[in-house]
């Protein structure tokens, strides 16, 4: 038995080192906090670690900050449990326990489904107690792959689909969620609880969705990588929905291995949403995303910078300043920036973009919500007119008064997609090609480089994807991203610029958070 342990052992050490994991960077008193994967891994490996012993420490961690922080809406009462299955999987030397998600914790956003003994809510008390028929395709693939769900994390309420004015990061159900490195600091984005989560230590890594800007500004604003994928390329089935043609699911992690980790394991087919997944599943590279952790990836590579207001760097502005040092690292690193680049009719593009993405959102929202609620096996609600009704009974519940429901009650108002969503989705689609495509070819860009989040309805209206890395900190300390966004299936070429750009620059620190 002792030959045969000690045989499999070295198996695992030796796919370890094939992802190039140095097996010595775990030391016997194994530091939890701050820890990649990798480390996470090598420390199981070790025996200087277990899941059950890394849960518990997330748990206490959650307990002692998200008071404060509400960045965590429910732990998963079967947690400990689990961690504990993954412990004697490991010691069985089980096939799934080679998986580089077996043991470790995830918080996923609390509109991904779950059917477990949590809620999917979306932040919302109208979904409290109701009852999902399945988990949500990338559920099923962490699950599969060995990660424990460690619980929901907190978000915008119903992902910001419902008022402008309810601020970034609120939900009924917690609360405020607040920024660990700037208590004032707006937390932005509607996947808030996962990115302030991971930023702050009470998870490994979490996922988040995007329908625009809600994986990517979140990250830039908690100092953590948010992979925005391309839409389709992780499903949808199970996700509470905002549009269909924009929503996506992807990690939120400290690093960009971690997050190509996880992409590995949520990309591909689900016959839940079978249209877009199987169109999508064609950018899938053969041996997956982690070959493109490239510590030399920014060499070569052509990444476009604008000058426009809202979508890139203007001159002499406090955004140039402040990417000053990131946009040279990009030079350092090999990487030819194409400044200056001419958008064709930037004005009617940008027009076209925002005002149509508000008129087709608000239609889809009522069709896809409705549609999704009354998949649900048991619910308070079956529809966004159950959900407005809900708000108005008990508009006391935190600041649900307050904060009105304006988008709902705008969505309620449509019938269908009619002739004005489909001159708003055509636009859409023109603004996408004749926009963001043909300045990609023009200038023949790997990548365009935006500050903070600010590409993102660029990115969100043609399904295209995007990564976003910590860049630095102002003055005030509020931290802030460097986005890197690409054509359909182009996540290889943005991962190896992104991890480029982060092996060359390590700017990321832990929040100096006390409670």
């Amino acid at each position: 038995m002792a030959t045969f342990h000690f045989h499999n052992t070295l198996l695992v050490f030796l796919g370890l080192a094939l992802f190039g994991f140095n097996i010595d960077t775990v030391s016997s008193e194994f530091p939890i906090r701050e820890a990649t994967v990798r480390d996470i891994q090598i420390a199981f490996h070790q025996n200087k670690l277990t899941s059950k012993k890394l849960v518990q420490f997330y748990i206490r961690e959650i307990e002692r900050l998200n008071p404060v922080l509400r960045a965590v809406i429910e732990v998963n009462p079967d947690a400990v449990k689990l961690a504990r299955k993954a412990d004697l999987e490991r010691e069985a030397n089980a096939t799934v326990s080679r998986s580089l998600l077996h043991g470790i914790p995830i918080l996923v956003k609390d509109n991904i489904a779950t059917k477990d003994k949590m809620n999917t809510t979306a932040g919302s008390y109208a979904l409290l107690g109701s009852v999902v028929p399945r988990d949500a395709g990338v559920v099923v693939r962490l699950r599969k792959a060995g990660a424990i769900i460690l619980g929901k994390a907190s978000l915008s309420e119903w992902a910001h689909g419902r008022s402008p004015k309810a601020p970034s990061g609120w939900c009924a159900r917690t609360g405020q969620a607040v920024n660990p490195y700037v208590e004032s600091q707006d937390p932005c984005g509607s996947s808030t609880g996962s990115a302030i989560s991971v930023a702050a230590n009470l998870a490994a890594i979490s996922l988040g969705t995007e329908t625009d800007g809600s994986i990517l500004c979140p990250s830039s604003f908690n100092s953590v990588v948010g992979i925005k994928p391309t839409v389709g390329l992780t499903s949808r089935g199970g996700v509470i929905p905002l549009t269909p043609r924009q929503d996506t699911v992807g990690p939120i992690c400290r690093t960009v291995s971690d997050a190509a980790y996880v992409l590995d394991v949520i990309v591909g087919y689900d016959r839940h949403d079978a249209v877009a997944t199987r169109e999508a599943s064609k950018y899938i590279p053969n041996g997956g995303y982690v070959q493109f952790l490239k510590p030399d990836g920014l060499r070569g590579k052509r990444l476009g910078i604008s000058n426009y207001l809202y979508f890139g760097f203007p001159k002499n502005s406090g955004i140039s300043q402040l990417f000053k040092q990131p946009l040279q690292t990009l030079r350092q690193g090999g990487a030819i920036l194409v400044d200056h680049i001419k958008i064709p009719n930037y004005e009617t593009i940008k027009d076209s973009m925002f005002i149509g993405e508000q008129i087709a959102m608000t239609a889809e929202l009522k069709l896809s919500l409705n549609a999704y609620l009354k998949g649900l096996i048991t619910s308070p609600v079956r529809s966004l007119a159950d959900i407005i009704a809900f708000n108005n009974k008990f508009s006391d519940l935190e600041k649900i008064g307050e904060y009105g429901q304006d988008d709902f009650l705008e969505s309620e108002k449509t019938n269908g997609i009619g002739e004005l969503e489909k001159k708003a989705l055509l636009n859409l689609t023109r603004a996408s090609k004749y926009g963001f495509e043909r300045l990609m070819r023009k200038y023949k860009l790997d990548a365009l480089v935006t500050p903070f989040a600010q590409g993102s309805p660029v990115l969100a209206i043609g399904g295209y994807p995007g990564i976003i890395v910590p860049a630095g900190y102002d003055e005030g300390g509020t931290p802030y991203g460097i986005c890197f966004g690409g054509l359909r299936g182009s996540e290889p070429k943005l991962i190896e610029i992104a991890y480029g750009f982060e092996q060359a620059s390590k700017v990321r620190k832990p929040p100096s958070f006390k409670p």
